[in-house]
């Protein structure tokens, strides 16, 4: 079985088509969407419901109407919210659609700072934002565009994209000055060798000696970075890892638990429980895939 990999190999844009609309509810076939990243600038626009977002160093209750946006290289995550269930809108475009790749005055002294990670963009807008309506409006239009999908619609999706920032940077939303790089290098270089070596028998000390730090200054670091403490996290990745297992074959469920790091199927089946909020058997079942004949609980 391939393993995971938490930057994410999903092209999200192309040269003939710079970006990619989804339409995204938490919690969906997992719980939550675990700590990834990626090359594109990602928008999200909140329809109904709460949800948890880390993005970076920040972390946040999102709400309908919510704007959130995450920047090329943030490592970012969804989790659920009292138990509601959250729809949003997803565009994750190129950062050349706002013209990260021109070499004019306006990229070079503005574009490229933020789009690169060398400037800190404020991830969460929310109603109580000065210039909230300007940006609801021109985010709805972005949508519509993405929507429309057409060749014509991408001319205008550029010119609301780069409006949706010039009203960022004009509200002084994206310090230059507060260097955003390297914030993330301290949890891709953890959640890497977990995601490497998930089916091992991982230990606190095995992360802290990754990246040379104490046990204690590691935990408090990695809860701090990550909004979860690293086992917990580990448990979320294997019982992914699991799922996608359960989903799309009908290997058993002791050898699932085997191939992704537990080493018995009493403490797989009562972590699967606890994140999943049912048997494996239940969400097999659920997602109808096929029972192979040494399945058992």
């Amino acid at each position: 079985m391939e393993k995971l990999s938490l930057q994410e190999k999903i092209q999200h844009s192309s040269g003939k088509k710079p970006f990619s609309y989804y339409k995204c509810r938490i919690p969906d076939y997992f719980p939550n969407v675990p700590l990834h990243w990626h090359k594109e600038i990602e928008i999200n626009y909140v329809i109904s419901g709460t949800a948890e977002f880390v993005c970076g160093d920040d972390k946040f209750i999102t709400s309908e109407g919510d704007i959130v946006l995450v920047m090329s290289d943030m490592v970012h995550s969804v989790y659920p919210h009292n138990n509601s269930e959250q729809f949003y809108d997803t565009i994750v475009f190129s950062p050349d659609m706002i013209g990260a790749s021109v070499n004019d005055r306006s990229s070079n002294e503005y574009v490229k700072p933020f789009s690169e990670g060398m400037a800190y963009v404020k991830p969460l807008i929310t109603r109580k934002h000065v210039y909230y309506e300007e940006l609801k409006s021109t985010v709805e239009n972005i949508f519509s565009c993405a929507k429309g999908n057409t060749s014509s619609l991408d001319i205008l999706l550029k010119s609301e994209l780069m409006k949706f920032f010039w009203i960022l940077l004009e509200n002084h939303d994206i310090d230059k000055k507060e260097c955003a790089e390297g914030k993330n290098e301290f949890l891709k270089t953890i959640i890497e060798y977990m995601n490497k070596n998930y089916d091992e028998n991982i230990t606190i000390s095995d992360l802290a000696c990754e990246v040379c730090m104490s046990k204690s200054y590691f935990m408090q670091k990695f809860r701090d970075s990550a909004g979860m403490g690293a086992i917990e996290y580990l448990s979320q990745l294997r019982v992914r890892k699991a799922c996608e297992i359960l989903r799309d074959s009908d290997i058993s469920s002791g050898d699932t638990a085997f191939m992704c790091g537990f080493r018995n199927i009493s403490n797989f089946n009562r972590q699967f429980r606890k994140i999943v909020g049912m048997t494996p058997r239940e969400y097999r079942r659920k997602n109808n895939i096929k029972f192979s004949s040494d399945y058992r609980l």
